[in-house]
């Protein structure tokens, strides 16, 4: 092979790979961003907020944790009010505390006339306490409990199907009942607790308020 052959072999083989690593480049710059990361950064604003939250959580509150690298939360569906369907979606513009409960679980029950006072305290235009009733069985049982039990400022929002259980079982946010968390109205989690709080108390409605920017 001539010297000159020899140098335009060399100058195609050089060609391809350039061709082969700007495909590369280019495929790298459109590929699919990794979802956690994508959340994390979508959700870099509500940091702010969970700054503002983690020296309130004490007290009553001390269990729940604040995000360090908040990010939207699981996507779960369920019925609304005259069984609309509904998701966590629907809420967005508006700081949402999501409860899990059922009746068959005694610190859920516990724990609900104090929710129903918070909803009375600070429900409005900019926040709304969501409990999701996850009773499976009987599904009128979960509308007379909270009728006999005076529990009226909550808006009635259920997962018949156990569908978000096993939902949020998988993500981790979900060891036994009761389960609360915090979205902001940007859709993004700052606060979870698995367990029960005092969610009337002076602790909660302050770290509630802090969570909505309010004096």
């Amino acid at each position: 092979m001539s010297n000159a052959a020899k140098s335009r072999k060399t100058w195609l083989i050089g060609l391809a790979a350039l061709v082969l690593t700007g495909a590369g480049a280019a495929w790298y710059g459109f590929a699919p961003r990794d979802p956690m990361v994508a959340g994390v950064a979508e959700c870099r604003a509500s940091q702010e907020t969970a700054k503002r939250l983690k020296p309130l959580a004490k007290g009553e509150v001390a269990a729940v944790g604040v995000s360090s690298a908040p990010k939207p939360p699981p996507a779960i569906a369920f019925t609304g009010p005259e069984e609309k369907p509904t998701s966590l979606a629907d809420f967005k513009g508006k700081t949402i505390l999501v409860n899990l409960w059922a009746t068959w679980c005694v610190p859920c029950r516990e724990e609900m006339p104090a929710l129903d006072k918070l909803q009375a305290e600070l429900g409005g235009p900019d926040f709304q306490v969501v409990a999701i009733n996850v009773d499976t069985r009987n599904r009128e049982k979960p509308k007379a409990w909270l009728k006999e039990n005076g529990i009226t400022n909550l808006a009635y929002h259920a997962d018949p199907e156990g569908k978000i259980l096993q939902i949020l079982q998988k993500s981790g946010h979900v060891v036994g009942l009761p389960t609360t968390f915090v979205v902001d109205a940007s859709g993004c989690e700052i606060a979870l607790l698995k367990g029960p709080a005092e969610w009337a108390s002076p602790d909660a409605v302050a770290f509630m308020k802090a969570a909505l920017n309010r004096s």
